[in-house]
């Protein structure tokens, strides 16, 4: 009996081919595709199959499931992004919503200057980091130390001070801003030491994920709701 020359050649040729796009299927499905990606490639590999030496059928199931699978997966992450962003937008309403009891309250937060209106005395507090002995100086715009309160003997954590709006000798000075600094001990064993000043919340608001919630505190502006140091 005669044979078809070259049948052996193609039938492996086809062979290859189909094994090559069975590689190829799966190699795909290992990264992102879409269900209309993964119905080209199965309908690729039908018409490059051998018709006398079809794919098993167990591949494609192999295959089937390796979407099925892969779908599933990605599903799973969508739905995890959808839930993780709802949970925040949530967490972030309840935040907003519940700082709004601070309007009208008085806060301390961190200040390097605070708002002197001509009248009111300025409230406000160190952080103490051991037990010291620490003060508190007011400078005025040109940098000048009018005024310096001895705060006496205190242990480690905040201390509270008051500033009446008077300079060392007694005397009234104008509304404005002044910058405060403190520390403990003198000369080169001094130490600084953060400055906070009291404000009252007149407004809460939601600055985007950098800044977070935030109070508007009267004489000092915006401050992130996680820097509020005590409620007063």
């Amino acid at each position: 009996m005669s044979t078809i020359p070259g049948s052996t050649s193609n039938t492996s040729n086809t062979n290859n081919s189909s094994s090559s796009s069975s590689s190829n299927v799966n190699s795909a499905l290992s990264s992102t595709m879409t269900q209309a990606d993964f119905l080209k490639l199965m309908t690729a590999q039908l018409q490059a199959q051998d018709p006398t030496n079809p794919v098993d059928n167990s591949q494609f199931v192999s295959q089937m499931a390796q979407f099925s699978q892969l779908s599933a997966t990605q599903q799973l992450d969508t739905d995890l992004q959808t839930m993780s962003s709802t949970v925040t937008s949530n967490m972030q309403t309840s935040q907003v919503l519940s700082s709004a009891n601070l309007v009208n309250r008085d806060v301390l937060v961190p200040a390097t200057s605070t708002t002197y209106d001509g009248t009111d005395a300025v409230k406000g507090a160190i952080n103490v980091t051991a037990a010291s002995s620490p003060t508190v100086q007011v400078l005025d715009g040109s940098g000048n130390v009018i005024r310096t309160i001895s705060l006496g003997a205190q242990s480690a954590g905040l201390a509270q001070f008051s500033w009446d709006g008077k300079d060392d000798s007694g005397n009234t000075v104008p509304a404005g801003t002044y910058t405060l600094q403190a520390s403990s001990g003198s000369g080169s064993g001094s130490t600084s030491l953060d400055t906070y000043v009291s404000g009252t919340v007149t407004g809460v608001g939601y600055g985007g994920s950098t800044l977070g919630t935030y109070l508007q505190v009267s004489g000092v502006g915006g401050v992130p709701l996680s820097q509020v140091a005590q409620i007063l």
